[in-house]
């Protein structure tokens, strides 16, 4: 009935809620562990070298950044996924605010393709 629904709601906005923290631990594992770069010219330079296995767009983006970023990620076929905001992509890594990060390990992109919300 209706409380059945309302507790399947509330039991997923809490798996939504922990998977969003997982997604930001490992962002912030992968910083830590050198294997990813911030800001778009960095991530543009990662994507276009090969480097970068998976790019993270928070969605506030600027239209110009997401354009640029994403038109390189289709021309080098580089996955990328919308996550977040740029303030909470930030504080992930230590950052007051970053609107692009691109992992650079295939393991790290991995799991956290697999921590997505979404997912």
């Amino acid at each position: 009935g209706f409380r059945t629904v309302r507790r399947f709601i509330k039991n997923l906005t809490k798996l939504s809620v922990i998977k969003m923290e997982r997604t930001y631990m490992l962002i912030g594992l992968a910083k830590k562990a050198g294997r990813l770069v911030s800001g778009e010219k960095n991530c543009k330079d990662a994507i276009s070298s090969g480097s970068a296995k998976l790019v993270i767009i928070g969605c506030d983006t600027a239209k110009n950044t997401l354009k640029s970023v994403t038109n390189s990620c289709k021309f080098y076929n580089v996955k990328y996924v919308f996550f977040g905001d740029s303030v909470s992509l930030g504080h992930s890594i230590g950052n007051t605010h970053n609107a692009v990060v691109a992992v650079c390990d295939e393991g790290l992109a991995g799991l956290i393709e697999k921590s997505l919300p979404q997912n």
